[in-house]
């Protein structure tokens, strides 16, 4: 686990040019490139079918690998669409999760079992959510149980053909495309020609990418720290700057998600200066990464806090204090996608 998040960050870095180890792997990702096309092609004329759920589905993805914020997307779309008289559920495939099968996910289950970004989901929107390989099956199950459930929002489902659609919407981040081909030589999922398909583009900082579908701006930025033992206990971020200006306090600062310098660049921004460990992207906290280091508070994602619990040393420990995202969106984007619901054949 130690080794993983210095080879995340070197493998990012080696898909931002095309150097040789890229070229090395051209092979491969023109390969990938050609299953798409074929994969791609067989929807088209009918060899194979999307199958259409009782309810219209918004999916939510992107075309890299890696964290480029889908799951503060996902939250912010379904606290809209229960804000204008929707029943929004939420379905995901449960990154690293120990169970495979459909499930429900509950606001006070492991992350080890669901998954940590389903598990943020159902306590962020308190909306029902449903996790599984196949997020068919796992839709088919929230709709059963949660029967008053009108729409289904799909957390990165971009590339799962098999599950018709009614809103696609794509998130790009200020990394771009990096150096613009297809696994393993470059960090692309699909090509970039898969952005004119979309119903939205959103993108997050200044990427340099051609876009034709309506885009929209998503700016993200760190609200006040709370206790994780006790989250009555809150904290400006401002504040606490301050503090350590005068006591000299020790920070230190973890993030277990897919870009954490962005994390930490936004705690710099503050004015807080800190000891920074990155962890490997969905770290499952099944130990502790902060033993045997000196500090006065532990600053970590909300991503990474779910999974603080798996250990009672850092569930009770009041030093760790979580650091929300506060999210911004233009409402047009949900004016769109409301739009695109209410005419939809469902």
């Amino acid at each position: 686990m130690e080794l993983r998040a210095p080879l995340e960050a070197w493998l990012l870095r080696a898909w931002q040019q095309r150097g040789l180890f890229a070229r090395l792997l051209t092979p491969l990702a023109a390969t990938h490139k050609l299953w798409w096309h074929f994969d791609r092609w067989r929807y088209r004329v009918g060899f194979a079918h999307a199958q259409r759920l009782p309810a219209p589905v918004v999916v939510v993805g992107n075309l890299t690998v890696g964290g480029t914020g889908k799951t503060p997307l996902v939250i912010e779309i379904v606290r809209a669409l229960r804000a204008r008289g929707w029943s929004p559920g939420i379905i995901s495939r449960g990154y690293r999760a120990r169970r495979r099968e459909p499930r429900l996910v509950a606001g006070d289950g492991k992350a080890a079992d669901d998954g940590d970004e389903p598990l943020l989901l159902a306590r962020a929107t308190e909306a029902p959510v449903a996790v599984g390989v196949d997020r068919l099956a796992a839709a088919h199950l929230l709709l059963r149980s949660h029967p008053a459930t009108n729409v289904i929002v799909a957390d990165d489902g971009l590339q799962h053909r098999q599950l018709a659609r009614d809103v696609e919407i794509a998130l790009v981040d200020e990394f771009g495309f990096g150096n613009g081909w297809m696994l393993p030589a470059g960090p692309l999922r699909e090509p970039p020609q898969r952005l004119a398909d979309v119903d939205a583009v959103v993108l997050r900082g200044q990427p340099a990418v051609r876009i034709s579908s309506p885009f929209f701006r998503l700016k993200t930025q760190l609200d006040d720290a709370y206790a994780l033992a006790d989250p009555s206990q809150r904290i400006r971020l401002a504040d606490l700057a301050a503090k350590q200006a005068q006591q000299g306090i020790r920070l230190l600062a973890a993030a277990g998600i897919g870009h954490p310098q962005r994390f930490f660049s936004m705690l710099r921004e503050q004015g807080l200066a800190f000891e920074a460990l990155a962890l490997g992207d969905h770290y499952d906290f099944q130990r502790n990464p902060f033993a045997g280091r000196s500090f006065d508070y532990a600053l970590v994602t909300e991503k990474d806090a779910v999974k603080c619990t798996a250990l009672d040393g850092l569930a009770s420990d009041a030093r760790i204090y979580v650091v929300p995202l506060r999210t911004q969106i233009d409402a047009a984007l949900f004016d769109l996608i409301e739009q695109r619901l209410r005419t939809t054949p469902n």
